[in-house]
């Protein structure tokens, strides 16, 4: 229910929004002749235009993009490795966008796999990404073709001991094999 009130009427116990309407004057309001104060009537049909102009476009809203598609997305899989090849498990990871600062974390699994979802999208083709296991870390660019929106996008990059090597040509199979299933993904 939609009451009007003036500013200075005393507020109930009970809890309400109340909305203060400020010069300039709303269109469609008039002004009474008792000193600028508005018609209880006027303010009433004025409120009620705006909540119901706000909901109208809350339901006519644009179509969002649904941002967990592949042109969305920049994926950073790979293998971290001791000096003898053992896999390393619980290792902490970190992708670092070096545009904005923002890390993606992730941890290895027992056979020394992460797997970390970046949110990169079309723009953000050749930024500049920083992975990094413990002290080791590589400053790779994600390369991808911003007009392919069905393949996935991403990179390879394993550390072996203090030896960091990327093998993008390697992100496709290690995807699949992660994923066990078909992944539709080209070489970059």
């Amino acid at each position: 229910m939609l009451r009007a009130k003036r500013v200075d009427d005393s507020a109930e116990t009970t809890a309400e929004t109340r909305v203060l309407v400020i010069r300039p004057w709303p269109r469609g309001i008039e002004k009474s002749g008792q000193g600028g104060k508005c018609r209880p009537r006027s303010l009433r049909r004025a409120v009620v235009s705006l909540v119901l102009a706000l909901n109208a476009t809350s339901l006519v809203a644009a179509p969002a993009l649904a941002e967990h598609e592949q042109q969305y997305r920049y994926t950073v899989v790979g293998y971290v490795k001791d000096a003898a090849g053992k896999p390393r498990a619980g290792q902490s990871m970190e992708v670092i966008r070096q545009k904005t600062g923002f890390a993606y974390v992730g941890e290895t699994d027992a056979t020394g796999l992460y797997v970390i979802i970046t949110r990169l999208a079309d723009e953000s083709r050749d930024e500049r990404l920083l992975v990094r296991a413990g002290p080791a870390s590589l400053m790779i660019a994600a390369r991808f073709d911003p007009a392919d929106h069905a393949s996935e996008r991403g990179t390879q990059v394993d550390f072996t001991g203090g030896r960091v090597v990327e093998r993008a040509e390697l992100f496709p199979a290690t995807l699949k094999r992660f994923l066990g299933g078909a992944v539709s993904t080209t070489p970059r």
